[in-house]
């Protein structure tokens, strides 16, 4: 991970345990996005609960992985928007 933004010059390194709120934003997405899946196939399509545990069981496991940069991302934003940094960096 770099030190910085190339372009704003914002730091990405915040202090020790800064991004674990990131794992809020992975696991509640795909939490969201499993259950979503199993009820529209469960009770839309009529697909039973055994045959959607295994490809749910392999997307809660993969989706995390790929999720995993976009989540630290939301988290660094998220903190910019609500606890704006009282100095700019300099460019």
């Amino acid at each position: 991970m770099h030190d910085a933004c190339d372009r704003c010059g914002l730091p990405f390194q915040r202090g020790p345990g800064f991004y674990l709120g990131s794992i809020y934003f992975n696991y509640g997405l795909t939490s969201v996005l499993a259950l979503a899946a199993f009820f529209t196939l469960y009770l839309g399509y009529g697909i039973s609960s055994e045959v959607l545990m295994w490809p749910l069981v392999a997307f809660s496991l993969l989706f995390p992985l790929w999720f995993f940069r976009y989540a630290r991302s939301l988290w660094l934003g998220m903190d910019e928007y609500f606890d704006p940094a009282d100095e700019q960096p300099e460019h």
